[in-house]
């Protein structure tokens, strides 16, 4: 069976959740379509690096990401760094020829998304963009559910994704709140999410109206730790705050292609609401709705239905669901982070073995960020825009 060795740009929490899906991916989907060797491990100082490659099981660690780029041995390229790191590391590695996934959100903005889509196509490598809820089996099994006609023509979306880890005014000013590292804030961060299920499920968005506020402008300065709540501990000195220069939160109406319209709404200031991703659905002939919380159901609701039994009712992801043959062998037994990161990786592979397209790929990650960056004109401007084509310009 065909080995493929990654190289992994970043040591940190998504490259924990990268690394257990290279672990695990042979074991839920069997014969795999390659075996995922973890090879080199990349991060900013040779002790992290060291720590990262025991801690994730790569074999070897490097602080040079140009370094494992040109190495002859690796096939994948994963990127899971800050996102303003994302473009030069993405087409060093289209050069290179170099199979490429990278976190979300692809870019800074359109632009950069745009140089990173030219040279992935003039490379003619597999590329990816990490949106990986859309690979919960419940989000699946609404897409085979729309595909089959089962509600007919969609009427209208209705997207959330609510945190709270920010609603703390103590804590840190992390690069998460810098415009210059991060791009945006809760609309590049958890938002784009949101416009994933979107597209994937309704369709294209054609024009936006939105909203977006910050509502913390300062932060402190971490300086001497943080403690398991999330302060700031500056050993008893004063402390050093700066500023805020991206969105808190961001809620815009949209228009799709096929007529739908709906509403797409991102905070990481909501108290209470942990990881409350969600959508709803609704069509002539049916409904449906859908809470990462509860990632293991999907709410469904059909016009013919009987009228004694008229209402939304929950199907349990299971065997007989979308990715359900990799999975657990009884419904609701539990679905977590990780499996989504399993699918996503089994799906890379097997595009990369058997030639196909894998999707979200770096052209969905441009239109996301084309439509990224009109949420931010229309918050700006106070008035509807209207989002060209995005793939016509691209050579």
């Amino acid at each position: 069976m065909k080995k493929l060795n990654v190289g992994m740009i970043g040591g940190g929490f998504m490259g924990k959740a990268h690394s257990l899906a290279y672990a695990g991916m042979p074991m839920f989907f069997w014969p795999a379509p390659a075996i995922p060797h973890r090879h080199t491990v990349v991060d900013v100082t040779e002790e992290l690096a060291k720590d990262a490659a025991a801690r994730l099981g790569f074999d070897n660690y490097s602080t040079d990401w140009r370094e494992v780029i040109n190495n002859p041995e690796i096939d994948i390229i994963d990127i899971v760094t800050p996102n303003n790191t994302h473009a030069e590391i993405a087409i060093a590695a289209a050069k290179a020829g170099k199979h490429i996934i990278c976190e979300k959100p692809l870019a800074l903005g359109a632009e950069q998304a745009k140089e990173m889509l030219e040279a992935v196509k003039a490379s003619g490598v597999k590329h990816a963009v990490a949106f990986n809820y859309r690979r919960t089996p419940a989000v699946a099994l609404a897409k085979k559910y729309i595909e089959e006609g089962r509600i007919g023509k969609i009427l209208s979306f209705r997207g959330t994704y609510l945190q709270d880890w920010s609603a703390d005014p103590n804590s840190p000013l992390s690069w998460r709140f810098q415009k210059k590292i991060a791009g945006s804030g809760a609309l590049g961060d958890i938002g784009t999410h949101v416009v994933d299920f979107a597209r994937y499920l309704v369709g294209e968005i054609t024009d936006v109206n939105a909203m977006t506020k910050t509502w913390i402008s300062e932060r402190p300065v971490q300086t001497g730790g943080i403690d398991k709540l999330g302060t700031v501990k500056n050993g008893g000195e004063d402390v050093v705050k700066a500023s805020v220069d991206v969105d808190d939160e961001v809620i815009t109406m949209v228009k799709f292609e096929n007529g739908a319209m709906g509403t797409i709404e991102a905070t990481r200031n909501a108290w209470g609401r942990n990881n409350f991703l969600t959508f709803e659905i609704h069509g002539e002939k049916g409904s449906l709705a859908f809470n990462y919380e509860r990632r293991d159901e999907l709410q469904v609701c059909f016009a013919d239905d009987p009228s004694d039994a008229k209402g939304f009712r929950t199907v349990y992801t299971g065997p007989a669901t979308p990715y359900g043959e990799g999975l657990w062998p009884i419904p609701a037994l539990g679905i977590g982070y990780g499996e989504t990161k399993i699918i996503e990786t089994y799906d890379l592979f097997k595009a990369i073995t058997e030639d196909t397209e894998f999707s979200p790929n770096f052209e969905d990650g441009y239109v996301i960020e084309k439509i990224a960056d009109a949420i931010l004109e229309s918050a700006e401007k106070g008035q509807w825009v209207n989002l060209e084509k995005a793939t016509v310009d691209v050579k």
